[in-house]
Parts: C-alpha cells; sequence; structure tokens
C-alpha cells in the first residue's frame, strides 16, 4: 500500500467561510493538514484552532515548504491576485467561490492555473448539498422524465443593510448566491443557450444588488434562479417539472447550520436532510405523492477530491474550465440586466 505524507494547508482569510466550511472540511479530511490561517485576528482562530500557526499575510504562508495547498476564503476583491501569487509560488489552490471578481480576473487566472504545476480547484460546495445529490439521482434515473422547467431558489429575510462587505460587494446577491445555482444547473444541464437577468438593490439604503429573478434558456428546457433578501418565507428550494413527475424541495442544505452550531463532519447526523423533498406522478387521473429516500450531504466529498488530485490521483474536483462558465453566466447577467435584453453564451 503506496503510504503519502499529510498534505499541509493554509488557509487565507477566517472569516464565514474559513471558519465555518475550510477548517473544519480540512480538519476532517485525512491526508490533509492544518498548517496555518493567515488572518489579521489570530485570537479567534486560536479559540477554534489553539495548535494552528496564525501567519500575517500569504507571503509568510507561500513562504513555507511545509505547505502545499493554499484556500483563498478572503472577499472576492483579492481571490484572482492571491490566487495566482499562490499558483506561482508552486502551491495547490482551492478558492472560494466567485473565483475572481470579473470574467477577466477570471480568465487570467486560468491561464496561470493552466500552465501551474499546482491543481487549482473553486470551491463550489453545494455540489454535495442533500438535496442536490437527491435531486441529480433522480433526473438520472429517469424518475422525473424530460426536465422542462427547473426553479431554483436561494432566498433569504435581512432586510436591514449592514456594513459587512457582502453588503457591497460589486454584483450583490447575484456574485454571492448566484454561482451556487450557476453550477448546479451547469452540472444538471449544461452551459444555457443565453441568460436573461432582473437584478435589483431593493432594500431601503442598498447599494448592491439584493433581488435578482434569472432566466437561463435551453433548448426546450427553462431554468429559473431566484435570490431576495426580502423573502420572509424563504424556505423553497426547488421546483422541477418534468414529463414524468414534479420534484419540489423546501428547506436548505444542513451542513452549514451544522457547521456553525459546532457539529462536525463525520458525526452521526451530519449532512441528514431534515425535509426531505416530493415527487409527485399523475397516475390515473390523480396524484401520486411520494418521498424519495434523500441523500446524505457530503461537503467533505470536496476536500478529499482535492487531496486525491494533489497527489496525482485524480482530477481537481471543480477545475477552472467549469468554474469559467458560472463566471461567464454571471458576467452575462449584469451585463443582461444592464442592457434590458438576453444575452446569448
Amino acid at each position: 500500500m503506496t503510504s503519502h505524507a499529510p498534505i499541509g494547508v493554509a488557509v487565507v482569510g477566517y472569516g464565514l467561510a474559513g471558519q465555518t466550511f475550510h477548517a473544519p472540511l480540512i480538519e476532517a479530511t485525512p491526508g490533509l493538514h492544518l498548517t496555518a490561517v493567515v488572518s489579521s485576528r489570530p485570537e479567534a482562530v486560536h479559540a477554534d484552532l489553539p495548535d494552528v500557526a496564525v501567519l500575517p499575510d500569504l507571503d509568510a504562508a507561500l513562504a513555507r515548504d511545509d505547505i502545499g495547498l493554499i484556500v483563498v476564503a478572503t472577499p472576492d476583491a483579492l481571490h484572482a491576485e492571491q490566487s495566482i501569487a499562490a499558483l506561482q509560488a508552486g502551491k495547490s489552490v482551492v478558492v472560494d467561490k466567485p473565483f475572481a471578481a470579473t470574467l477577466e480576473q477570471a480568465e487570467a487566472v486560468a491561464a496561470v492555473a493552466a500552465d501551474a504545476p499546482g491543481v487549482f480547484s473553486v470551491f463550489q460546495n453545494r455540489r454535495w448539498d442533500a438535496d442536490f445529490l437527491t435531486l441529480r439521482r433522480l433526473i438520472a434515473e429517469g424518475e422525473l422524465g424530460e426536465i422542462a422547467v427547473f426553479e431554483s431558489h436561494y432566498d433569504r429575510f435581512r432586510p436591514t443593510v449592514t456594513d459587512r462587505w457582502k453588503d457591497r460587494r460589486d454584483g450583490g446577491v447575484w456574485a454571492d448566491l448566484g454561482p451556487h445555482l450557476i453550477d448546479q444547473a451547469v452540472q444538471l444541464f449544461g452551459p444555457p443557450l443565453g441568460v436573461y437577468a432582473d437584478l435589483q438593490a431593493q432594500r431601503v439604503g442598498a447599494t448592491a444588488i439584493d433581488y435578482a429573478h434569472v432566466l437561463l434558456r435551453y433548448d426546450r428546457l427553462r431554468v429559473i434562479l431566484n435570490m431576495s433578501h426580502l423573502a420572509a418565507e424563504a424556505s423553497l428550494r426547488y421546483v422541477v417539472h418534468g414529463t414524468g413527475g414534479s420534484f419540489i424541495k423546501h428547506g436548505l442544505d444542513a451542513q452549514e447550520s451544522q457547521s456553525k452550531a459546532g457539529l462536525r463532519p463525520g458525526a452521526p447526523d451530519w449532512g441528514l436532510d431534515p425535509s426531505p423533498g416530493v415527487l409527485t406522478r399523475q397516475i390515473d387521473g390523480g396524484a401520486v405523492r411520494t418521498t424519495p429516500a434523500p441523500e446524505r450531504g457530503d461537503y467533505p466529498a470536496f476536500y478529499a477530491a482535492v487531496r486525491d488530485a494533489v497527489r496525482g490521483e485524480a482530477p481537481a474536483p471543480v477545475p477552472a474550465d467549469q468554474a469559467l462558465i458560472v463566471m461567464r453566466v454571471l458576467d452575462a447577467g449584469l451585463r443582461s440586466a444592464a442592457e434590458r435584453r438576453e444575452i446569448p453564451l
């Protein structure tokens, strides 16, 4: 049996992404060792990770020979610059979505990644949501027939604008949550033919987009993506209609909330879907409803795949070419909203 030394990992940034997603998942992945965190808040890091080194900046992480993987979990505006620096230093890189602030920056990162010795992957964790895995299985097994309408929601009720950078980011909620919904749609159906987007800042005092209603046009299929910060009833997740039936799902995947509550991957309840979806078929003129067995959410699968990719045993789980499709749809959505027309892809 081949043995491997653990891959040293540095997480750059210790906000929501670094603290809730990356650090716990890395620590739960055999073969990865969380060696350092780059943060200006060492007390916050050491409260959770007392044995992990806290470094002052990215350069300090790049200078260490015991770190082979850099995880970029900083605000969007830093993603491209930091990813390129890490790739050019010979490190492998995982970067949060969106992996750059603009399509042009994303293309520059992809070009560097193509020639770099390290692995490059984008953290599209919601490919491993419990409900998405369930839906993907139902579609693959033909339970819904040919899909006609795929409606995907990621709504919230946050009526008060805060001073957080996410409430000021370019692209707003479209850049924040849009990559999740776009990536899931593309995984199921491939790139769309065209994008039509209605984007708006609706909250009082909002300067960034907080509402997005986007139509992805395929041949006969229509994909609708919806994000709002003014949805007091925000439970709707999927509405999927096909020639064989409909699948309706409420409730968001539990893994983020479980991590925030202190549960860790590997716990008995990790990834269980608390509100499975309902499959409806028309049989003999009547609606027959069943609850398909839900899959278990599996965010740890992402970092297991990254580990295998760094070892040279598997491809990157979300390579640059796949992530660029998401960035092209994001860019098309912004252009569509500005020009009030469909943008062909």
